[in-house]
């Protein structure tokens, strides 16, 4: 078993420091940190196959595929870290106190809350490791932005060129998901034995969630 790193100690050294700064972070945000080796990171190519048949966010964000780097690049990207966390979120705390029999109709109206508080979470982890002068920090977060109603990508006719990301609403804050760039969510969490499974829907029917028990995954690479 791996070490909690959220358990109360005296910080003696940077590394400590900047732990104990993470954990009170992800605390806010109501998430948990679990170190996790970059060489046990699994990549795989066909995480942007189910991107590209399967996803509906498809093209419709500058985060997801096929505007971020492909799995190649996440590969050597990986082998430049040496530490990194896996940033656990569990339920969906905006539909606290909601009825199941009520979740089916009222994901769409809490999702976006949902995934800005991931993504708020994942850009302040990386901002404090980089500002403690950890400063290869790269942040990850989970399900495509939602910061916008719809994303420029969206409001643009045509093949859409990388340039038009300098007109990005949330340039500095915006992150790709970790599935976006290639990473085996499931496979890598699977290694630490954390909980995840495939959200179950109504009828199968994408959206129409049954449950709020969703454990939801973003990625810190420290150095």
């Amino acid at each position: 078993m791996f070490a909690d790193p959220c358990a109360e100690t005296n910080a003696t050294t940077t590394e400590d420091a900047l732990e104990q700064a993470l954990c009170a972070i992800a605390k806010r945000y109501g998430a948990a940190l679990y170190p996790i080796d970059p060489r046990d990171i699994t990549v795989r190519a066909w995480v942007g196959w189910k991107c590209r048949f399967g996803c509906a966010n498809f093209a419709k964000h500058f985060c997801c595929p096929p505007y971020v780097p492909t799995p190649t690049e996440t590969r050597v990207l990986l082998r430049e870290y040496r530490r990194a966390y896996l940033i656990h979120f569990r339920g969906v705390p905006e539909m606290e106190g909601v009825s199941p029999d009520d979740v089916p109709n009222e994901w769409s109206k809490y999702r976006a809350r949902f995934v800005i508080r991931i993504h708020d979470a994942v850009y302040e982890l990386e901002q404090c490791a980089f500002y403690l002068g950890f400063y290869k920090a790269l942040a990850f977060a989970a399900y495509p932005c939602s910061y916008c109603n719809e994303c420029i990508v969206s409001q643009s006719a045509g093949v859409v060129d990388l340039s038009l990301k300098r007109a990005c609403r949330h340039l500095e804050k915006v992150r790709p998901s970790v599935e976006a760039v290639g990473i085996d969510v499931f496979s890598t969490v699977r290694k630490l034995h954390l909980p995840i499974e495939v959200i179950p829907c109504e009828n199968n029917v994408h959206g129409r969630i049954m449950h709020t028990h969703l454990n939801s995954y973003g990625l810190l690479l420290i150095g």
